[in-house]
């Protein structure tokens, strides 16, 4: 991703230096968390936000291999997979903060039917921002008159984001959870001391 965002920048392309630049600072949070808090995540756990970061980085890059287009330019599929990845970090994300909190005090409860629609809602509602925000985003660069950051191309598209957003969604409801258990009570015993 260091070297994404390097020709992001040599190109003068915002889109590519600003979309690896996230996924770069992203990618190093599991070891922020690590060192300041004492909150491990498992190789399986940073792998996936990685990937995911990765994918989403090189996705804005044209590469000779395909005609100097991006592969969201030239892969009908590259978008859907960044957004169903993506999606299924935000949900695993709430699941592990969620849980933690539902542990945490008598005042939250959240039986495992309730949590999987909670994931799924939560994911929706965040696809919907996330949304809203590439709308404004492309609004703003066109004002500006600066390359676009995040691109948009159309509501079809956006209804096959909004899509894949709640396939991901939908994936760490049912699977995902268990692994981010581990995470969910490291959390919760983070949350605990520092009541005290």
């Amino acid at each position: 991703m260091a070297g994404i965002l390097l020709v992001g920048v040599l190109r003068g392309n915002a889109g590519i230096a600003v979309n690896a630049g996230v996924g770069l600072l992203v990618s190093f949070l599991p070891a922020v968390l690590e060192r300041n808090y004492r909150i491990t995540m498992s190789v399986g756990i940073v792998l996936w936000i990685t990937v995911a970061m990765f994918l989403h980085a090189l996705g804005t890059l044209s590469l000779p291999a395909l005609g100097f287009l991006s592969p969201y330019k030239s892969t009908w599929w590259w978008d859907h997979m960044t957004h169903a990845l993506s999606s299924s970090l935000v949900a695993g994300a709430a699941y592990a903060v969620t849980r933690a909190l539902d542990e945490h005090t008598e005042y939250i409860a959240m039986p495992p039917k309730f949590m999987f629609v909670y994931l799924l809602l939560f994911v929706m509602a965040f696809g919907v921002v996330w949304e809203l925000v590439e709308f404004y985003v492309g609004v703003a660069s066109d004002l500006v008159g600066t390359g676009k950051v995040l691109t948009q191309y159309g509501l079809d598209d956006t209804i096959l984001d909004l899509f894949y957003n709640t396939l991901g969604g939908l994936i760490v409801a049912t699977f995902g959870t268990v692994h981010l258990t581990d995470l969910a009570d490291q959390l919760q015993l983070r949350i605990e001391s520092t009541d005290q």
